[in-house]
């Protein structure tokens, strides 16, 4: 519990800070062709970290990692190896990347051939696809520091990332800079950056990697086999996005009004998924390795609970008051009610699948800390087949639109096929009674919520329109939401007195 809160925190703040740094760029850049262009081309190098260090290798890496500490074995050794291994294959991966980035870019964005977006985007993606090399080395060494149970320095990361590039816009701005330019320039930087704070945080603890030679060890032929399905499965999730991208890319403005709703959504999804996922998977792998079944599943339920707590009633307000939160968020500058409409309807359409990504952080270390990378890569399979259909097959209905609408149902999908999945995996896979009590209650306090917040909304509708009002109607509609969630869910004792005080003490 204490290193969820310590993650969530932290990665709260990163959420905020990129959040500032969305709103920032839609104010500059608007939905025009530079934003377009930067957001794709910085979606090039995001995607293949997933696919290659945070999504596939690092879901090998740590159980494996995790459970040498437990063991007693050479665990630093093994980090050195797997380190070495994976710079080696992202520096000839950048090379080539950078040199296809024509072919990439119509990969990811076939809409933009013909127009500026398609040259702008090649010319900011070869500026920050090495991107890729450091925040890559930057996964794996947080997932050491948090086997470790160092979660602040990890988790501080992104923060370092979106302060600076809200101050190289700012700079830009005073300057007179090309400020599509600029943001694909900050990137390289932010990723130098990052990479030499998590090292000296890495040897601080005593487990920097030392540079070497890579060489291939009877630990890192597993780790590949362990890691095949996860990158496999890592791949199937980079092509659900491939094919939003590139559904939206025919729609003038999509990619951005996607981009800007992901932004939103990923503030509760970055608090609390990530945040369980990051603590769960280490603990589970060592509770396991020592035998634990009990403690193993009381771990997953108080995750779940968690989750579901805090993203049911998240999910419920992105539908609700879509709306006036795109409005009042990021209605200025460049971005007008044009594209506030629009971004809208994106944002409530990702908000109702905002559990299933929650719940995907929860079920998946059940699979990951068992070394069972097959069964989610052939989950992921199923998704995407669903992503596609839904996403291709009705954008000649409803438009861009139909690409949100294709990862939420996918998500949904891959949930339930992890959970019926996770039943043959004994104790530690089993809801607890506290869970069923709870579940039902969560759901109750979070429906009532949704009445109070569209109601609330229609009588605010004036104060949130006016200039100098719609930050204070806001934070009031906000406000109201959270005392009513928590007063319902303290009343129907989904929370009870001792999880305030717990969390308090915490």
């Amino acid at each position: 519990m204490r290193g969820f809160l310590t993650v969530g925190a932290w990665t709260l703040l990163s959420r905020v800070a990129g959040f500032a740094r969305d709103v920032m760029m839609a104010a500059y850049l608007g939905t025009g062709p530079a934003a377009e262009a930067f957001l794709v081309a910085f979606s090039l190098p995001n995607m293949f970290r997933r696919f290659f260090a945070e999504g596939a290798f690092n879901m090998a890496f740590v159980p494996i990692f995790a459970k040498k500490l437990e063991g007693g074995e050479d665990a630093q050794g093994f980090a050195r190896d797997a380190f070495n291994g994976l710079a080696s294959v992202l520096i000839l991966f950048s090379v080539v990347g950078t040199l296809l980035m024509p072919w990439l870019v119509w990969a990811m964005a076939a809409g933009f051939a013909g127009d500026q977006r398609f040259d702008l985007a090649v010319l900011y993606g070869r500026i920050s696809f090495c991107y890729i090399l450091f925040i890559s080395l930057v996964a794996l060494l947080s997932g050491v520091l948090n086997a470790f149970g160092n979660f602040t320095e990890a988790s501080l990361v992104p923060v370092l990332m979106n302060l600076m590039f809200i101050a190289a816009m700012l700079i830009a701005d005073a300057l007179g800079w090309d400020m599509g330019l600029t943001l694909a320039w900050t990137v390289p930087v932010t990723g130098v950056a990052q990479l030499a704070f998590t090292w000296v945080s890495a040897k601080r603890a005593g487990w920097a990697p030392s540079l070497a030679v890579p060489h291939m060890t009877p630990d890192l032929r597993r780790l590949l086999r362990i890691a095949g399905p996860a990158v496999l499965a890592g791949g199937v999730v980079q092509i659900n996005l491939l094919v939003g991208r590139q559904v939206a890319s025919f729609f003038e403005g999509a990619v951005a009004w996607l981009s800007y709703a992901d932004r939103l959504y990923q503030l509760p999804l970055g608090v609390v998924g990530i945040a369980v996922g990051t603590v769960l998977l280490p603990d589970l792998s060592r509770r396991l390795r020592a035998g634990d079944e009990e403690g193993g599943r009381h771990a997953f339920n108080r995750a779940t609970e968690i989750s579901l707590a805090l993203t049911v009633p998240a999910a419920v307000a992105l539908v609700v008051i879509a709306y006036p939160l795109i409005s009042v968020l990021y209605e200025r500058g460049a971005f007008d009610r044009d594209d506030t409409i629009p971004t809208a309807w994106t944002l409530a359409i990702y908000g109702a699948g905002l559990p299933a990504f929650t719940l995907h952080k929860v079920l998946q270390p059940l699979f990951y800390a068992r070394e069972d990378t097959k069964s989610p890569f052939n989950y992921a399979v199923w998704a995407m087949v669903v992503n596609a259909a839904v996403a291709v097959g009705l954008a000649p209905v409803m438009g861009f639109l139909a690409a949100a609408l294709g990862t939420t149902v996918a998500g949904w999908t891959m949930v339930w096929q992890l959970w019926h999945g996770s039943r043959g995996m004994g104790d530690a896979s089993r809801i607890d009674d506290r869970l069923m009590e709870r579940l039902p209650r969560i759901l109750g306090a979070s429906g009532l919520m949704g009445v109070v917040l569209v109601a609330a909304a229609w009588a605010l509708d004036g104060p949130l329109h006016a200039p100098g009002l719609r930050y204070v109607a806001l934070a009031a509609l906000c406000g109201l939401g959270i005392v009513t969630y928590f007063g319902a869910a303290f009343g129907m004792g989904a929370v009870t007195r001792s999880d305030l005080k717990g969390a308090l003490r915490r």
